[in-house]
């Protein structure tokens, strides 16, 4: 197996959302994106594996060690090997890479966050620096479009973790800052126990509130002349604004499912997006 064939395999399995924004690249810019998704869940698996966190540990100082041989011209995985013929003509670099296996650390060390600020911080490690590389592979001439990959990440992860309060939960995980839990009277043992009620929707709508505002600074902030590079991650932020719109149409019954769209509806909300932007 080729490391492209590695990656293509980790990417399709995954069943990502992702997935479906790569379809309509072309083959060198479709080629490195999927490295890097694969690279990204590789060093998200390291953690969610529920391996003694010791090991995710010395695992995590692996992958960093990795990143050097990358940059060394020295890699050694299918992922790192894939990634090498990208790593200048799309601006990839080691300290973003590094950034991201920082948000994977975080998640060894924390499973609280106290306020806004601090669950912030995660979520740009784990999500809007894997934007900002992707614009760079996608293509921009402009600077503001850092801005959106910026906030389009946050927007990303944050619907990510609306969805996925109570598989979070039943990992002893609370992501919701817990300065918003007491703003809206929901005690962290209720979430822990998947015991929703009128309080915990209200705290819910206004995380969800908080997502949309990241999209739509996002959205704001793309630059005309990018927009059509910048596709793919239309189509992600289409397809996860959806999924939004999903959970709170179902009313944030997020303790108890995992609210997800069909493949089908994945693939046409990604054809139509492409077609149009």
């Amino acid at each position: 197996m080729t490391p492209d064939e590695y990656c293509q395999r980790k990417a399709a399995s995954s069943g990502s959302s992702f997935y479906y924004s790569f379809l309509f690249l072309p083959p060198e810019r479709r080629r490195a994106i999927t490295a890097l998704y694969a690279f990204c869940r590789e060093v998200d698996d390291v953690v969610d594996e529920g391996i003694d966190p010791q090991v995710a540990a010395a695992k995590l100082v692996w992958w960093r060690n990795e990143v050097a041989n990358l940059f060394a011209g020295k890699a050694q995985h299918p992922v790192t090997r894939a990634l090498e013929p990208f790593r200048e003509e799309f601006g990839l670099s080691a300290e973003r890479l590094n950034e991201i296996i920082d948000g994977m650390e975080m998640d060894l060390r924390q499973s609280r966050y106290l306020d806004w600020k601090g669950l912030e911080g995660y979520c740009y490690r784990v999500a809007s620096v894997v934007g900002l590389l992707a614009a760079g592979i996608f293509g921009y001439r402009d600077g503001r479009t850092l801005d959106y990959a910026k906030n389009l990440g946050i927007a990303f992860q944050l619907t990510n973790i609306i969805r996925d309060v109570g598989e979070d939960a039943r990992k002893n995980r609370v992501y919701l800052p817990m300065e918003d839990l007491q703003r809206f009277g929901v005690p962290a043992a209720d979430i822990l126990q998947a015991k929703a009620s009128p309080a915990f929707r209200s705290l819910m709508e206004f995380e969800a509130e908080r997502a949309r505002g990241f999209y739509e600074r996002a959205m704001s902030s793309l630059p005309p002349q990018d927009r059509r590079a910048q596709r793919p991650g239309l189509i992600m932020a289409a397809i996860y604004r959806t999924l939004l719109e999903e959970i709170q149409r179902e009313g944030f019954q997020v303790l108890k499912q995992r609210t997800s769209l069909t493949p089908l509806r994945k693939f046409w909300i990604a054809w139509k997006t492409w077609v149009s932007a």
